[in-house]
């Protein structure tokens, strides 16, 4: 009896050993639908590996910004996040190339692009430290605000919202002639409410998301910024699950973006729909002035990779897939 219990207690701690926990943090609100596709894809993480990989979310945005994130993850706290591409921009800048603003006229555009670029940035990513499975688009961002903006000088002066640590976007809206406000994501509803700031750039599913629409008036139909985000995992602890299992979870976490990049384009489609049930109102630029818009950014863009904050050469190689596409497609050329 005593050796049974003996042998009993070796294979649970050896079990107990061999069992990888990925604790990963996300904004992501419990109870979305996002969150549920997440849990159901750990459910099958843990049962196909017999309980070897076990994955922890943690929603809401409890474990803080950003930057707490991936304090956390140095310290071996967290072994993850969900990320936009600017939170791991310092350790791979050329993940800032899809978040550049009005690169993409339309979400076909940014598709055709993503298909030639897409593989070469998750590599480029996992060198940079981080594991990743896919990009999973969240459509355009796109200016709202609580006074009709139609035209540069209409936002001239105007107290827009940047986010912590966003360099690029910080810089294009000084060039926009736009007055920025860096704020955590967790204080943009306030901001809105007290008036530190005029004008959020955000899609429209994450301003339902997070509520901001209860404190704009009007959307402006320019498609400002294509947004995505992606999960990455700390290589080191990655490594320490045994192959089989690695390829298990790439496999599932894989399948779950590619659900996500598809449903979330239609979700955001829905989401503006709501937007403008709840009474807030469109407005369009025109075929001048968004041109002028856009030239103003393109060159804007381009003195960002000429001063580092990504490479240069890729920037030069998705815009000739844009031109490509347009050209394809008898739209405009993109230079």
């Amino acid at each position: 009896m005593k050796k049974a219990l003996l042998t009993l207690l070796a294979l649970t701690i050896c079990g107990t050993a061999n069992t990888a926990v990925l604790k990963i943090a996300t904004i992501t609100p419990e109870g979305s639908q996002w969150m549920k596709d997440m849990r159901a894809g750990a459910r099958e993480i843990r049962e196909r590996t017999d309980g070897r990989v076990q994955i922890k979310y943690y929603g809401g945005g409890v474990m803080g910004n950003d930057t707490k994130v991936l304090g956390k993850i140095r310290i071996g706290a967290l072994q993850g996040g969900a990320f936009t591409p600017t939170a791991l921009a310092a350790l791979y800048t050329d993940l800032n190339l899809y978040g550049l603003p009005m690169v993409f006229d339309s979400e076909e555009e940014a598709a055709y692009v993503r298909e030639r670029l897409d593989t070469r940035l998750q590599v480029g990513l996992e060198d940079a430290g981080f594991v990743n499975f896919g990009f999973a688009a969240g459509g355009f961002a796109v200016i709202m605000s609580n006074t009709p903006v139609r035209t540069l000088d209409d936002m001239k002066g105007k107290r827009v919202w940047v986010p912590e640590g966003d360099t690029i976007s910080y810089i294009s809206m000084k060039a926009m002639s736009l007055s920025p406000v860096t704020l955590p994501l967790t204080d943009v509803l306030t901001g809105l409410q007290t008036g530190l700031i005029d004008i959020v750039a955000i899609s429209p599913i994450g301003a339902l998301v997070l509520q901001w629409h209860t404190k704009i008036k009007y959307i402006t139909e320019l498609p400002l910024v294509y947004t995505l985000g992606y999960m990455a995992i700390d290589k080191k602890a990655f490594q320490k699950i045994n192959s089989e299992d690695q390829a298990t979870v790439r496999e599932v976490m894989a399948r779950m973006y590619e659900n996500f990049d598809r449903s979330n384009l239609i979700d955001n489609r829905a989401a503006r729909d709501a937007l403008l049930n709840t009474g807030i109102e469109s407005v369009s630029v025109g075929e001048v002035e968004y041109a002028r818009i856009r030239e103003l950014l393109r060159r804007s863009n381009r003195s960002l990779g000429e001063q580092g904050l990504f490479t240069l050469e890729l920037y030069d190689e998705m815009m000739a897939y844009v031109q490509e596409y347009r050209l394809e497609n008898g739209t405009t050329a993109a230079e």
